[in-house]
């Protein structure tokens, strides 16, 4: 996939790294959320440095996590931070036209997704987010080793259906909601 040029996805993740640094201790001054920035992006458009797939549990914001502003992260939230067309669409859009070079796929503990997945629950439309989930867990009964395994799996999922050119590199990436940190866990690069 051809992309146009952004951050360098280490110079991404660096930045990403010192954000989550400032959030665990809760120093001011994190990401530009201020009248000018929305203006600038406004007419300039948005150029964010890094794409954030994860979950839509309201306990994980990524733009707090990584003390980021407007602009700075194009985020993209499912359930259970599964990849689909719809995701995978997304991401193709930040990389070939944004410029990301950085994709993390970020879980979490305490995952919802991944907690009734390891249950065997199979509801409605709840149940296709499941079966992927399921797809990534295998028969993993743990909850702490199956988020990991789950988040791999994602990134598999991108790795294979869209392969990166050069530089961009998938992530992944535990947050932890107890004490706000974020642990990377490894990479894929073309």
């Amino acid at each position: 996939m051809k992309h146009a040029k952004g951050m360098p996805a280490g110079q991404a993740l660096e930045r990403l790294k010192e954000g989550n640094r400032r959030f665990l201790v809760s120093e001011k001054g994190s990401g530009d959320v201020s009248p000018s920035r929305r203006r600038e992006t406004e007419e300039l458009g948005q150029h964010p440095y890094a794409v954030v797939v994860t979950c839509s549990d309201s306990r994980v914001v990524p733009e707090s996590i990584f003390s980021a502003g407007i602009g700075d992260l194009f985020v993209i939230r499912s359930a259970g931070n599964i990849v689909d067309g719809c995701t995978l669409g997304s991401i193709e859009y930040a990389v070939e036209h944004l410029g990301c070079n950085l994709v993390v796929v970020m879980g979490h503990t305490h995952c919802g997704a991944v907690a009734a997945a390891l249950e065997g629950l199979d509801e409605g439309h709840v149940g296709l987010i499941l079966d992927e989930v399921r797809a990534g867990i295998g028969e993993e009964k743990d909850p702490d080793r199956a988020c990991i395994l789950n988040i791999r799996h994602s990134m598999d999922v991108i790795g294979k259906d869209l392969p990166l050119e050069d530089g961009a590199v998938i992530v992944g990436a535990l947050y932890d909601i107890g004490s706000g940190r974020v642990d990377f866990l490894r990479d894929r690069t073309s």
